[in-house]
């Protein structure tokens, strides 16, 4: 169990900006550099949040000794490369999702990490958010009875997006869906279906050979009597930005909202029929988190809205999530425990939405998650 703080640097200073004042205020960790290849970035934001130590270059912050763990929060095509670098140079990862981009690439992130001893953290937001402590605490109260089937959708509008966005397969950024359907009762998918729908505008094909304007696929979980089905869009397919997630338990099922920012729906059964829905405001859970940090659940880092990243922005705060995802990882490397996710949980979430599409563009064949991916039994 370690005493000293854990001494952090973030990479990456778009969306990973946001957690720079979480682990300046978190009790066990020092938030001891930043690293982004643009100067004035740099310097700006260093100068804003009093940062002294500042890398352009990835490769002289990992020489650095006294960094303990890295918070990677670069564009989705780095991150894999990245966390093997970090991993070898002796470092400890939190990476945003997702873990990677190939099956290959998240086995060589699992067998890095079992090689060195050291921990890695995919930090999947939906896992953390407020609306799913919820339904996870009725369902570690028993609330919700047996649990019978899981759904959950992230649907966005990435028009405009910059870089590898265009084009891209939707099942490949899956996390956000598939970590909350697994994560509730902490489970591994075992395999998984998925099939296309519609057709995005032919000039966004030639980026990764993929036509699906949606596509929505069912998963199997290993060693239960469970599945869950989970559906994403990208492009071409008119909805307001969505992150839902919904549990059906013999006793209660709670349901997303249509339109972002009503309530819950939770229903319980055997009342009456017109009393069976319920309109439930979802608590906040600040109160998991050590008092300096939980005022981050319902605040951003910036006061001023265009500072915001737009993917905070337009994921409404993802939840709260960001400082328990900071305590969670912090915490565990203290413990000396494993986060979650871990390695291969995180492997598993990803995998999931790397091999849906490949059963997409094969109509819809059953394919099985690789052992790497599951746990010990």
């Amino acid at each position: 169990m370690s005493k000293k703080p854990i001494n952090v640097a973030i990479v990456g200073l778009g969306f990973g900006a946001e957690f720079i004042p979480i682990y300046q205020q978190h009790p066990d960790a020092n938030m001891y550099a930043i690293c982004q290849r643009n100067e004035e970035s740099l310097n700006k934001i260093g100068d804003t949040f009093s940062i002294e130590r500042r890398y352009r270059d990835y490769d002289e912050l990992l020489k650095d000794d006294q960094v303990d763990a890295v918070h990677i929060n670069t564009p989705i095509p780095n991150h894999a490369e990245q966390s093997l670098k970090a991993l070898r140079a002796g470092k400890h990862v939190a990476c945003t999702v997702p873990m990677a981009t190939t099956v290959e690439e998240c086995r060589q992130l699992v067998e890095a990490t079992e090689e060195t001893g050291l921990t890695y953290m995919m930090m999947e937001t939906v896992v953390y958010a407020r609306e799913f402590l919820f339904m996870k605490e009725l369902y570690e109260k028993g609330e919700l009875g047996k649990i019978q089937f899981l759904k959950a959708s992230h649907q966005q509008d990435m028009e405009g997006w910059p870089n590898y966005w265009p084009g891209l397969p939707p099942m490949h950024y899956a996390t956000h869906c598939v970590g909350p359907v697994l994560g509730l009762t902490r489970s591994e998918a075992e395999y998984v279906s998925c099939f296309g729908s519609g057709t995005i505008r032919e000039e966004l094909h030639r980026h990764y050979g993929s036509p699906f304007a949606v596509e929505t696929a069912h998963i199997k979980f290993r060693d239960s009597d469970l599945s869950a089905h989970v559906y994403r869009s990208l492009f071409d397919t008119a909805r307001q930005y969505r992150e839902s997630f919904e549990v059906y338990g013999s006793k209660k099922t709670v349901e997303w909202p249509l339109i972002e920012g009503d309530p819950l729906v939770v229903h319980t059964a055997k009342k009456e029929e017109h009393e069976i829905p319920e309109a439930v405001v979802c608590p906040d859970y600040a109160h998991l988190l050590p008092e300096p940090i939980q005022h981050f659940t319902t605040g951003g880092v910036y006061d001023e809205d265009d500072n915001q990243h737009l993917s905070f922005t337009q994921g409404a705060g993802h939840g709260g999530s960001h400082p328990h995802l900071v305590h969670e990882f912090i915490s565990a490397l203290v413990e000396g425990r494993r986060p979650f996710p871990d390695v291969r949980q995180s492997a598993n979430i990803t995998c999931v939405g790397i091999l849906a599409h490949e059963s997409a563009l094969k109509g819809g064949e059953l394919v099985r998650l690789p052992e790497f991916t599951l746990g010990v039994r």
